[in-house]
């Protein structure tokens, strides 16, 4: 495959992923069809089964787009000088509000959210992975800085990410809105806490 060929065949599964997330919000993941994302590219079923085998595998590459950008936001901030508590706390609260804003406040987003927990788990599992050694990352620079006591980093950063899973998890952001329990803010200070070295 020629290096052209393979751009115009990227651009296209790109092409082929912006329409599929468009339609996914405006008339949900259940009742698009191939064949509709198809017609609004003015292209085959069957061509777009050449660049993806099943509406599932559409899906998938939908649900990594969507988790890939709170990655990289969540990497960048990692990424940035100053303190690993400041950073942390900015990056925990930033997972919280692109889950939000992504996946809460619109409901056909949501529903497809559900479907890749229920038949797309592992793009679930390797964009927590991502996070929490996103986390891992920014918790080991805090040790060496002196800033936080974690003997195991690997685990703290797993413990972290259990600890905002009600801010993290799409349902447990929509299903605890209205629920009695702790703030953002009150939780991150809790994580900051466990973090700080002991004695002080």
């Amino acid at each position: 495959m020629t290096l052209v060929s393979e751009h115009i065949e990227l651009d296209t599964r790109e092409r082929i992923l912006e329409v599929a997330a468009r339609l996914f919000r405006e008339i949900g993941y259940q009742k698009t069809t191939v064949a509709d994302i198809a017609k609004v590219l003015r292209m085959s079923p069957a061509n777009v089964y050449r660049f993806f085998d099943s509406k599932k595998a559409i899906h998938e590459g939908v649900a990594r787009t969507l988790m890939g950008g709170v990655e990289e936001a969540a990497q960048a901030i990692a990424n940035r000088p100053g303190s690993a508590a400041s950073r942390l706390r900015e990056l925990l609260s930033t997972v919280h509000r692109m889950n939000s804003e992504r996946y809460v406040g619109d409901s056909k987003l949501h529903e497809m959210v559900e479907i890749a927990m229920e038949e797309s788990w592992e793009v679930c599992v390797a964009h927590m992975e991502r996070i929490t050694q996103t986390i891992a990352s920014v918790i080991a620079q805090g040790v060496a800085a002196g800033e936080f006591e974690a003997p195991d980093v690997p685990l703290a950063a797993m413990c972290a990410c259990t600890a905002m899973m009600r801010f993290f998890h799409p349902q447990m952001i929509a299903q605890t809105a209205s629920k009695p329990g702790p703030s953002l803010d009150q939780m991150i200070d809790f994580v900051l806490a466990g973090l700080a070295p002991r004695g002080r």
